[in-house]
């Protein structure tokens, strides 16, 4: 790696070595918190890297593929103690490249070391069933075997944990990976992949080549070498993705968009919900797919609950992430930026009412930032596009209802089914709550955002491609079952 302008230009990273695209194309990752600050140049790779990356994990998934559980689980215990050793410094790379604060990053980071220790932990599992067969001379068996070469496509909201909890089970099961960082987080992507080599995995068996979705992503939906591809990202790219891959016959993985909605029923504690709340829907500067989106207040404690709601927002602190008391940071992107606030210029057109927020933040310091104040609306028609549509930023927007049912059939009324949460005390609503509600994952009297990594997480209708990211439900994905008969 070498320097320029004073910030590191970074390499693919490919059959165990660090390799630069031809002609050293480079792509400049931006503070989001200063747009003038350069936090590292990644490449802007061609085809021909990512064929060489996918020949290289091809050429490494025999050898690795035989190896133990156990013995791959021995290179991601490796792995997590080289992530722990540098926990502070990626957490700070992650701020400044993408924005989330430094308290946020170092928890993402830690979080990236207990997935790959719980992985490692996998290799020692049963991965079949011993069935009876009808011949009493035959022995018949499940078990599994890997899919190969395995394609992973990352966001940028959460360049550790996602990319990491996609990795590790794919190589834990057998396979070999490619992976693609978005390019605005691609210099956290790899000091992570640092890790994964100086924990000594074999050549090839980890590979990361970045640059355009157009390109790379694209590259890896169509490789005739990729035997499954794990995506999380919007659902316009997830369903080109979806679609190519189909169209080849690989195996695919889609998580994508929310508008996660959470109720707050009459009997709430308010000041319970006004947290989670806030949390859910702001804290990460909105950029999360688990993000709380929709707020449905029960009439009967619609008014103290944005009384308090708006008192505990004003209290918030915008700023650098590095900053001590910075509670949000800036949008992760120049991008994201223009398109919350499109976001919000849509909400007023259409006649939602601004209780707070809704501008850019330019107060000294800050003015070279990507930063918008958080943002609630109320007044909000459930046809309106801030409550259709995915914005990725801090807008909250209340919607008054009349009754629990109200609330339950407005909340269904979306595209979207990844994450929901109700606050209430009632067990009768925690159950109907728990039954009716269209989402893959149900939180009670808690935010919507809360991913645990050993509990299965995707989402229903157009949140995912119907399969299960972490915990043991990963296995479902990276691997196919093999039926064995055996007769003497």
């Amino acid at each position: 790696m070498k320097t320029q302008t004073e910030a590191i230009t970074y390499s693919n990273y490919i059959n165990g070595e660090w390799i630069s695209a031809d002609g050293n194309s480079l792509e400049p990752s931006v503070n989001p918190a200063n747009k003038n600050e350069v936090v590292g140049y990644v490449q802007l790779s061609s085809r021909a890297e990512l064929d060489a990356a996918v020949s290289a994990a091809k050429a490494a998934k025999t050898e690795w593929r035989k190896l133990s559980g156990a013995a791959r689980g021995e290179f991601l215990y490796k792995a997590a103690n080289m992530l722990e050793s540098r926990l502070d410094e990626i957490a700070e790379t992650m701020t400044k490249e993408m924005g989330k604060t430094l308290p946020e990053a170092k928890g993402e980071t830690a979080r990236g070391i207990a997935i790959l220790r719980y992985y490692a932990g996998e290799g020692m599992r049963k991965v079949g069933d011993v069935i009876p067969s009808t011949d009493q001379e035959a022995l018949m068996f499940t078990t599994r075997t890997p899919l190969g070469v395995v394609g992973v496509i990352s966001p940028w909201n959460f360049p550790v944990a996602i990319p990491i909890w996609k990795m590790a089970p794919a190589l834990i099961y057998g396979n070999t990976v490619v992976l693609k960082p978005a390019t605005e987080a691609a210099v956290t992507a790899a000091k992570v992949i640092e890790c994964f080599d100086a924990a000594g995995f074999p050549a090839g068996v980890v590979n990361m080549v970045t640059g355009s979705g157009s390109i790379i992503g694209q590259g890896i939906v169509d490789h005739p070498d990729i035997n499954g591809i794990t995506f999380t990202g919007s659902n316009e790219v997830g369903k080109r993705v979806g679609q190519g891959a189909f169209a080849r016959g690989a195996k695919y993985q889609l998580e994508m968009g929310g508008k996660n909605p959470v109720i707050i029923a009459s009997d709430a504690d308010l000041d319970l919900a006004v947290e989670g709340t806030i949390s859910g829907g702001l804290r990460s500067t909105g950029q999360k797919c688990t993000a709380t989106s929709r707020v449905f207040v029960a009439v009967e404690v619609y008014d103290t609950f944005k009384d308090k709601l708006l008192s505990k927002v004003r209290e918030l602190k915008v700023g650098h992430g590095l900053d001590a008391g910075t509670w949000m940071g800036p949008c992760a992107s120049e991008n994201q930026y223009k398109t919350v606030l499109s976001y919000i210029d849509k909400g007023l057109a259409e006649g939602a009412d601004l209780l707070f927020g809704g501008k850019k933040v330019t107060s000294e310091g800050l003015e070279n930032g990507f930063y918008v104040e958080p943002t609630v609306f109320e007044n909000v028609d459930i046809k309106m596009t801030i409550a259709r549509e995915e914005i990725f930023g801090p807008v909250l927007a209340l919607i008054k209802v009349e009754s629990f049912e109200e609330a339950i059939e407005l909340a269904n009324d979306t595209e979207f089914g990844l994450s929901a949460s109700i606050y209430t005390k009632d067990i009768g609503k925690i159950l109907a709550f728990i039954n009716d509600i269209d989402a893959g994952l149900v939180r009670v009297n808690a935010e919507t955002a809360g991913v645990e990594l050993q509990a299965p997480f995707g989402g229903m209708k157009q949140s995912s491609s119907h399969s299960r990211e972490q915990g043991q439900a990963a296995i479902e994905f990276f691997t196919s079952i093999k039926t064995v008969f055996v007769k003497a």
